[in-house]
């Protein structure tokens, strides 16, 4: 399936030719009808020789529809070019090959109307004529048919012609996004809101859940239509008409776009390539009055052009586009700039970037998705997709990474992971692609939420404090006090947290200890006695009662032991009462 667009002067037979080939006359209104002159887009449809089924565009040629004509041409895959012999090549014809080729179309067929009111001579020198016009252009070596659409006269070349052209032309290819420019809206009897397009990208079928851009209007494909005829779904590269719910036709029209949600960058600046119109008598700078047709939209925009004050006619260079609404785009687009105060066709070019990072003063934009990830340093792959159509895969934890940025990353960690020494650098206060780094850096080791040189991960536990606790387990000199090995605040939080040490109290203990007095309990407990006194534990483990009491506290609280008046006897947790040997668990 093919779309093709008619192009070429007004009254040069563009409509004719159209209504000759299809037998529909591509003029809808009755104003065209009645002045013999296309002032809006028109559609039909034809089944070539071959079998092929193609979709035309017909487009106005006068002047003052160039907007129309715009709007119509952007999503096809070659064109119709139309010449009339008693006319030859004028001004329209001119701009309408410029504009086919700022948008990139890049095959085409020249056809030769009106054959019969001119002697064969006049044909011959008008076939010369626009072959000379076509020199250095994409249709330099395109077919010629004369035809005339009244009469009949070649109409069986330009079909075979046609077939053959589109033979050649690559179909739309199926990237996964559906994107359909709306260029008609209306009301059909019965059904509500219908909105045409070319469809790009994608397939879309009935029972699909889109959204209008710009905006955010939810819609659900109700029912589709192409080439007249009633479809489920429909593949990039169609004509396709969607009857839409959820959305009035007065909130939707030409220069709306339909797309699947969250597959797309919305975006109101974009960078692009800009060549300017040789015909051009003047520079190009900022200054203007720009109106950039992107799809089937006309849109304003205020324009700086990047590394360079302005661009002399037939020069190219990139340029910084703000738009007034946010709108689905991608790099590859194609646009058309014209100047609306001067009414003149300035040039067009090509989207290179829908979300520049740099300033303009900086930026030197292109098609390089390498240069997108390297600009952001770390992207989502599903991301990098919206931005550039591409996909890549991850490299680093779900990210799609930029080596330099990587590497800066890596280097950055190391430092302050050996700047944290023995506790540790903390990953909570990381962001997380610097915990991501963190998790997957050579010769480091991520342990209770720290990340440590592999070599020191248990700097900690041998830190010289916990071994002057250790000597005196019931006795425990305190943090700060003379002589004790100096101990950071945020080191003995860590210690507590990883339970080195425990806090009863007040008072810092080793972890050992409520271990040890559990031991010295069930000695005291093994007496024939009904029980032991605080005096009894404390001369046992030869401490004060400033230490004892925490310590039996916390036996208490686990259930190794319980009072009954001035004594301690066994609790639920002591060995031989319910199987399971005692524990600290919950001491904190």
């Amino acid at each position: 399936m093919h779309v093709v667009a008619t192009a070429g002067h007004v009254d040069h037979g563009k409509s004719t030719l159209v209504k000759a080939l299809t037998g529909t006359d591509p003029d809808r209104f009755e104003e065209e009808q009645r002045r013999g002159l296309t002032i809006d887009l028109g559609f039909a449809a034809a089944t070539l020789p071959s079998g092929r089924r193609c979709a035309i565009v017909d487009v106005p040629g006068h002047i003052r529809f160039i907007r129309n004509m715009l709007a119509g041409v952007g999503a096809t895959d070659a064109c119709i070019f139309v010449v009339a012999a008693t006319e030859g090549w004028k001004p329209q014809s001119e701009e309408h090959l410029r504009i086919l080729e700022l948008l990139g179309i890049s095959s085409g067929l020249v056809v030769l109307t009106k054959v019969d009111l001119v002697d064969e001579e006049l044909v011959e020198i008008a076939q010369l004529d626009v072959s000379d016009h076509l020199v250095g252009t994409f249709l330099a070596n395109a077919e010629i048919v004369a035809t005339d659409g009244v009469s009949g006269t070649g109409m069986d070349a330009f079909t075979a012609a046609l077939d053959r052209l589109l033979a050649r032309t690559p179909p739309a290819t199926d990237t996964g996004r559906p994107r359909l420019w709306v260029d008609r809206s209306f009301v059909a009897s019965g059904a509500g809101t219908v909105v045409t397009g070319t469809l790009t990208g994608g397939q879309l079928a009935v029972g699909d859940e889109l959204v209008v851009r710009p905006g955010r209007r939810r819609v659900r494909v109700r029912a589709i239509q192409s080439l007249y005829a009633t479809q489920q779904s429909v593949g990039p590269g169609h004509r396709s008409a969607l009857n839409l719910a959820g959305i009035n036709h007065g909130d939707v029209g030409r220069g709306h776009v339909v797309v699947r949600e969250d597959q797309w960058h919305l975006t109101r600046t974009v960078d692009a390539s800009l060549s300017v119109l040789e015909s051009l008598d003047h520079e190009v700078s900022r200054r203007g009055a720009y109106v950039a047709y992107l799809g089937a939209g006309e849109f304003s925009v205020r324009m700086r052009i990047l590394g360079t004050e302005s661009l002399r006619p037939g020069q190219q260079g990139a340029v910084r586009l703000h738009l007034p609404r946010r709108l689905p785009l991608k790099p590859g687009d194609r646009f058309v700039l014209r100047e609306s105060g001067r009414a003149e066709t300035v040039g067009g070019g090509e989207i290179l970037d829908v979300d520049p990072r740099l300033p303009a003063a900086v930026a030197r934009p292109d098609r390089s998705v390498d240069r997108v990830i390297a600009e952001r340093g770390w992207v989502r792959p599903d991301d990098l997709w919206r931005l550039t159509g591409e996909r890549r895969r991850p490299n680093l934890a779900g990210w799609v990474t930029d080596p330099e940025a990587l590497r800066m990353a890596q280097d950055d960690l190391r430092a302050r992971i050996a700047e944290a020494a023995g506790l540790g650098l903390d990953l909570a206060g990381l962001s997380e692609q610097e915990r991501a780094v963190a998790e997957h850096l050579n010769g480091v080791v991520v342990d209770a939420g720290r990340a440590h040189p592999a070599r020191h991960l248990d700097t900690l536990a041998e830190h010289p404090f916990l071994a002057a606790l250790a000597q005196q387990p019931f006795s425990p000199p305190e943090p700060a006090a003379p002589g004790v090995p100096a101990v950071a605040p945020e080191e003995l939080r860590e210690m507590l947290r990883r339970g080195l040490v425990l806090s009863l109290d007040g008072v810092i203990f080793p972890a050992a200890a409520v271990d040890r007095a559990t031991e010295e309990v069930t000695r005291l407990l093994g007496r024939e006695t009904e029980g032991f006194t605080v005096a009894e534990f404390r001369d046992a483990v030869g401490t004060t009662r400033k230490y004892a009491l925490p310590l039996l506290a916390a036996l208490d609280a686990v259930g190794v032991t319980r009072r009954r008046g001035d004594l301690r006897i066994a609790g639920r947790r002591l060995h031989g009462r319910d199987g399971s040997a005692p524990s600290h668990d919950g001491v904190n």
